[in-house]
Formats: structure tokens, C-alpha cells, sequence
């Protein structure tokens, strides 16, 4: 399934902010709010941030950068990498 970037101003943020705050925590969605006189901003699960984190201070050819690799890869924050398969063969290397 193929998730949607949702752009929306503050006020409609706002406004319906149950009904977006769900589509972030269920859907896995990323909402940018455009702020009138401000940078915007991005409202993310906590989860893909704990990920995005972790990814980022991890070593790159470390085991835990390779799990947040992943699962942001499933989160579709990063695009399928052609060239590395996760198969068994790639998770050995990290024993």
C-alpha cells in the first residue's frame, strides 16, 4: 500500500486533529503543516522516529543500523535497496 504525503494548514490541522494524529499512528503517515509566518513543520509516529534515530546514530555497517534500515525501509521513508537483499545470508554477517 502506497502511503500518501498529506500537506494541510495549521488551521485544518487543528481542526481535525484527532482524525489526522490517527492517520500518523495508524496509517503510518508523515503530515506537513504549513505555518503562516514560520517554517512548517512535520508531525511523524514516534516510532519511525525512534527508528530514524537509531539509524542515525548507529555505526552504518553495525547490526543496529541494518534493523533501522529496515524497518524504515518497510516504513517507506527509505526506498528498497535493489542491491541488498535481506535474506539469512545478509543477517549472518552481523553475527
Amino acid at each position: 500500500m502506497m502511503k500518501m504525503t498529506v500537506a494541510l494548514t495549521q488551521s485544518d490541522f487543528r481542526a481535525h486533529l484527532k482524525e489526522y494524529l490517527d492517520r500518523v499512528n495508524d496509517d503510518d503517515e508523515t503530515i506537513y503543516i504549513a505555518r503562516s509566518n514560520s517554517c512548517s513543520v512535520a508531525v511523524i509516529s514516534q516510532e519511525k522516529m525512534a527508528w530514524m534515530e537509531k539509524a542515525l546514530q548507529a555505526k552504518e555497517d553495525s547490526l543496529d543500523y541494518a534493523v533501522a534500515r529496515d524497518q524504515l525501509i518497510r516504513r517507506r521513508v527509505l526506498p528498497e535497496d535493489s542491491l541488498v537483499e535481506s535474506n539469512d545470508e545478509y543477517w549472518e554477517q552481523f553475527k
